[in-house]
């Protein structure tokens, strides 16, 4: 079981992590850049290659028995007691057309659970820091520092619905997504990562997202959870290395609820 200090100690790892790579992606940043499409159609640069090389190599020297997952390089020792799961440039197509809202993700799971996550903003200088380590009694969110707490509203009537675009549904997840998005006061796309920490920071009240890898959810879980929401897959179940893809982030367990409710018609 993690200690106190140790979950304390990899959350400012963690977080130095991001301190590190920041000028790596802001270096390639509205720079015309060669874009190449991978096997599932999305696109990677050099940018997200050589901030994932350098994530890495500063994993590897600073806890050489950690395994890593990252997107653009696989897996190594994920067999591990304790994995790092890495995205370079969540948000791809965001950083190669000169949007600002693309970050770098970043998570610490211990037995296969995320107790640390990050969702860092290097065009912003925004950055959110959970940890949600229930066996060392530690769960907080931060933002820039300082504590966060998601949205008061319980009613879907009064909620905001984040997705990052239409694009990501095949036909019936949509329609399930038109259900929800019937019932609630609006809904917007965009965002990517970023979305998750305007629920954690209280702004918006739902995330619902489908098509995610895993180190899209795994480091956006603890701050969600830490800063009071609940974040599920579409049958309410925890995401872990094998869900697929589906998922639902709400600032209370009474709103997921309803949501969940709501989806499944």
């Amino acid at each position: 079981m993690s200690s106190v200090p140790a979950v304390a100690e990899y959350a400012a790892f963690a977080a130095s992590l991001a301190d590190a790579v920041r000028p790596l992606s802001m270096g390639w940043f509205r720079r015309r850049l060669a874009v190449d499409d991978k096997a599932d159609e999305s696109p990677v640069t050099i940018a997200d290659r050589e901030v994932e090389t350098a994530l890495r190599e500063k994993i590897a020297a600073r806890y050489p028995s950690h395994g890593i997952w990252g997107e653009e390089f696989g897996k190594t020792g994920v067999d591990a007691e304790f994995v790092w799961s890495v995205d370079p440039i969540d948000g791809t197509r965001s950083f190669i057309t000169g949007h600002p809202l693309w970050g770098t993700l970043l998570a610490l799971l211990q037995n296969g659970h995320p107790v640390v996550g990050v969702i860092d903003m290097p065009a912003t200088g925004e950055r959110w820091v959970g940890v949600n380590d229930a066996a060392a009694g530690v769960r907080e969110a931060r933002f820039g520092g300082e504590l966060c707490a998601t949205s008061p509203v319980t009613t879907l009537a009064d909620a905001t619905v984040y997705a990052t675009s239409p694009d990501i549904f095949d036909a019936a997840e949509y329609a399930q997504f038109e259900r929800l998005t019937k019932a609630v006061s609006r809904r917007r796309f965009g965002g990517d990562c970023y979305a998750y920490g305007l629920l954690a920071s209280g702004h918006i009240e739902l995330v619902m997202e489908a098509g995610l890898q895993t180190y899209d959810y795994l480091a956006v879980a603890p701050v969600v959870e830490a800063a009071g929401g609940v974040i599920t897959d579409w049958e309410g179940k925890p995401l872990t290395l094998t869900s697929q893809g589906q998922v639902l982030a709400a600032a209370n367990a009474e709103l997921h609820a309803a949501a969940l409710a709501c989806i499944r018609g």
